[in-house]
């Protein structure tokens, strides 16, 4: 078995500033936290000024082919019960009856859409002073055309009213509770889903909706932690109507010019002090954007923002573009998905997975049609091959033939001999092994020659080795093997790397230093598939090959890039160990002693950005290690005794 532990890291990223530096008051995790829910849940849109205007009657919606005017008449007794103000403890396994959702073939919930009525109190006056608005009417069309509706109640797994919460501004907050609670299947707003967008007015917004709710979920924008029940309520942008009609640009390839982008306007004086006080820590890392004060009014001026006299596009400039389009761009596309957050939490075995959220749905390497999902023949030979690289180092050479014959999956053991004005030693002199030994003496002194497919290898997994790779363990080997086999399109590596933009140079840095952050995982110790050897050989983008054989270095980032860019997957790290070095070995020895070696992988880590035409390599913090690896537990009853320590 594998465990992934989870190692947090000690001090602050270098791959940004410190755009959240500590603050010396008590209320320094509330101004934090609320800062970043607001600053993320509503930087999609900007326009909170604008969106009541668009709050208005509307006589052409119909669920049921009839109007709001045709809806029956509710008169609300003064008497009438009122919601609890809402459980903040509810959580999907407390508040959520998941039975109701049963089982379902297609593990989709269906979702029910209460018929129109209009509530009114005992004077006749209405709850709502707009009745249905066009983004609530939107909102319920979309789910009634989609493949969660049902007009089986009876079926239903979620239940959505057709009372418009969206802006609290409009209602009557007592009135709308007594409504919600004489709906039929409300019990205590159990299965339950409420749209709000504005839960006040600017600059002082509430967090939640005022509206007492009982057990509902609420899809609302601007929660606080105070306010916001992790894994229940889902967290959507204030749909904007001057959005309906806006193209956004794809973005260009390259790394992002800010940090953090804040496009709100209209926002609280104590949050913006603290969005200027990090401005002017942080410099251009943020852009603080606000209202243009000297633009003449209309949709034109509206789509328009400024810092200091400079004009911006808005949503233009939002570097995200593909999110906004897929799940904020529309009533519709924020519907569709909250329903798929609430789904994929009812139904988490079928749920999307991290990438099916997060990566554009059209990128580079999707183009690229990998073997590793589907292999067409199975291996030649179970295990892994290993490959060791060397020009003349025998003794350390032969001390990690040794080490890695005593791996249980060692299926055989390749020495490419990079050296051609020496010839390798005599057959009597090798290591006796188990497993078969083959020496590949090549024709030129290059580093990309330990990733040619070799006809040798008849495994699937290959294990890439320095000829001064000592200390790694056979347990520490066999680990990393299975983890490999159990996700077999990875890189899967003992050294770890990252890479770093560096904001003052404005380009890429390769960073060494050991923190919980890894981007790649170096080929002087990495499993992998074979496949890739052949990839790399023949299919390599640029001159990125000619590069690495002519600087002698950087043929283990060229292949993090490669990896990372078919895959658009982070690489693996495994075992706490980050001392690699070699005790026998000198300066002289050594490619990675050299003083320009530092200099040189930056370099390399920016010509094969700008060869691939974006950075694929993803930044990740955790790493793999065995099961019961650091827990008391006898020896002898684990997988993995011997594992190193840092």
């Amino acid at each position: 078995m594998v465990r992934l532990s989870m190692c947090s890291s000690g001090k602050y990223s270098l791959r940004g500033p410190a755009l959240i530096p500590r603050m010396k008051t008590k209320h320094r995790i509330y101004y934090i936290t609320l800062f970043s829910v607001v600053l993320l849940g509503l930087i999609a849109t900007g326009m909170f000024q604008f969106w009541p205007h668009s709050i208005e009657s509307t006589a052409d919606w119909s669920l049921d082919r009839r109007s709001m005017h045709d809806a029956p008449l509710i008169q609300l007794p003064v008497s009438n019960p009122i919601p609890e103000r809402g459980d903040l403890s509810c959580r999907m396994h407390t508040c959520f009856d998941v039975y109701r959702c049963g089982y379902n073939p297609k593990n989709r919930i269906k979702v029910y859409i209460y018929p129109l009525q209009r509530f009114v109190d005992e004077g006749g006056v209405p709850i709502s002073s707009t009745g249905l608005s066009r983004e609530y009417n939107d909102l319920l069309s979309t789910i009634s055309d989609s493949e969660f509706y049902t007009d089986d109640v009876t079926r239903a797994c979620l239940f959505v009213p057709s009372i418009d919460v969206l802006n609290q501004n409009s209602l009557r907050i007592r009135e709308t509770a007594q409504a919600l609670a004489m709906l039929p299947r409300w019990d205590k707003g159990m299965n339950h889903l409420l749209f709000n967008m504005l839960p006040g007015g600017p600059p002082d917004y509430n967090t939640a909706l005022d509206v007492p709710r009982d057990r509902a979920l609420l899809a609302g924008g601007g929660f606080s932690t105070w306010t916001y029940r992790q894994g229940y309520d889902v967290s959507i942008p204030v749909y904007s109507p001057l959005s309906a009609d806006v193209e956004l640009p794809e973005r260009q390839p390259g790394p992002r010019r800010y940090f953090i982008l804040s496009s709100q306007t209209a926002i609280h004086r104590e949050y913006r002090a603290e969005l200027e006080r990090l401005k002017e820590e942080n410099g251009e890392a943020l852009l603080l954007l606000d209202k243009c004060s000297n633009l003449s009014q209309g949709v034109a001026s509206a789509r328009k923002r400024c810092y200091k006299g400079q004009v911006f596009d808005y949503p233009q400039i939002l570097q995200a573009c593909w999110f906004w389009d897929a799940y904020f761009s529309s009533m519709k596309a924020i519907g569709m998905t909250t329903l798929q957050i609430i789904n994929d939490r009812i139904y988490p075995y079928a749920a999307r997975t991290y990438e099916q959220w997060n990566n554009p749905p059209v990128v580079k390497w999707s183009s690229v049609n990998s073997p590793l999902f589907l292999p067409l023949i199975p291996p030649r030979s179970p295990g892994f091959t290993a490959v060791v690289l060397t020009y003349d180092r025998i003794e350390s050479l032969f001390r990690v033939i040794t080490e890695i014959s005593k791996v249980p999956s060692l299926a055989k053991l390749l020495v490419v001999w990079n050296n051609q004005n020496k010839s390798p030693p005599e057959d009597s002199l090798w290591p006796k092994i188990a497993a078969p030994l083959k020496v590949v003496r090549t024709k030129e002194n290059k580093l990309s020659n330990r990733f040619f497919p070799y006809d040798e290898i008849e495994t699937e997994a290959v294990l890439a080795i320095d000829d001064d790779i000592i200390m790694l363990t056979s347990d520490e080997l066999q680990f990393g093997y299975e983890v490999r086999e159990r996700i077999p399109y990875r890189l899967v590596g003992y050294p770890g790397r990252l890479h770093l933009w560096d904001h003052e140079m404005g380009k890429w840095k390769y960073e060494s230093e050991w923190t919980n952050e890894v981007s790649m995982v170096l080929t002087g110790a990495a499993f992998y598939h074979k496949y890739f050897n052949y990839l790399y050989t023949y299919k390599m983008p640029g001159d990125i090959k000619n590069w690495v054989d002519a600087h002698m270095n950087c043929e283990d980032i060229a292949i993090n890039f490669l990896v990372a860019n078919i895959t658009g997957k982070a690489p693996i790290k495994v075992t706490p160990r980050k001392k690699f070095k070699c005790p026998e070995c000198t300066a002289i020895d050594g490619l990675s002693l050299d003083q320009t070696h530092m200099v040189e992988r930056s370099e390399c880590i920016n010509k094969f950005a700008s060869v691939f035409g974006t950075m694929p390599l993803k930044v990740v913090e955790h790493r793999a290690d065995p099961v019961l690896y650091k827990d008391d537990f006898p020896e002898k009853l684990k997988s993995f005794p011997n594992i190193g320590s840092l």
